[in-house]
């Protein structure tokens, strides 16, 4: 068995179980409040936000998640940055996000690059995340992506599935999102140029999440 494979069997083995017990306890379930993302702010610094439409079959592939797609411009730069979050305050009914790893070559955007980066700012802790260089017909976007679940923010996806059946046994909780920020990468930019949009963006979004995603 090859480590893709097997890493495959590790998540499905504690998505399984997890389901099973969360099922046995969704009774007892505790579901945190939030606010909707569709509060989230549209104006962050200079940045200017926009919806961006899901499309409904995807709303009904995710079940009932809380969803996000927006794009924020800002005068002084020349791309924008889309932010999308997935946040599902229960996932024992089998809703849950899915890696973009997985989604965004269904998309037809092919990772080219990928590497996990510690996300660090200020006023929160720093934390690792993935970065994706994709490419679609000669096009090129930066993406950065991680897990955040009871205020851990995780690069793997399978620490944070571990994560979800260790607090479903402690807090009785199976809330969880997903947030990815990407970049169209100008002719010529490199992965270090693209950053120094995506970073200071990105520390504009972290201090915002707690209201959207529980601790």
């Amino acid at each position: 068995m090859n480590q893709q494979k097997a890493r495959f069997a590790v998540a499905l083995t504690l998505l399984v179980g997890a389901t099973w017990f969360l099922q046995a306890r969704q009774n007892h379930e505790h579901v945190p409040p939030h606010a909707e993302l569709s509060s989230f702010p549209r104006e962050l610094g200079g940045w200017s936000g926009v919806e961006v439409p899901i499309p409904e079959e995807t709303r009904k592939f995710l079940r009932a998640g809380d969803l996000l797609l927006r794009r924020y411009s800002e005068e002084k730069s020349e791309a924008p940055v889309d932010l999308y979050i997935a946040y599902f305050p229960t996932q024992r009914t089998g809703g849950t996000y899915h890696s973009p790893g997985n989604c965004e070559p269904a998309n037809g955007w092919f990772p080219v690059q990928k590497s996990v980066v510690l996300v660090e700012g200020k006023g929160f802790e720093s934390f690792p995340a993935n970065q994706f260089v994709v490419e679609k017909d000669g096009s090129r976007q930066l993406v950065l992506y991680w897990y955040l679940s009871h205020g851990h923010a995780v690069a793997s996806e399978y620490r944070d599935k571990i994560r979800l059946v260790t607090d479903s046994f402690k807090l009785n909780r199976s809330d969880g999102a997903l947030i990815r920020i990407n970049t169209p990468m100008l002719s010529g930019e490199t992965v270090d140029e693209a950053m120094r949009r995506l970073l200071p963006f990105t520390d504009l979004v972290v201090p915002q999440l707690d209201g959207y995603i529980p601790r």
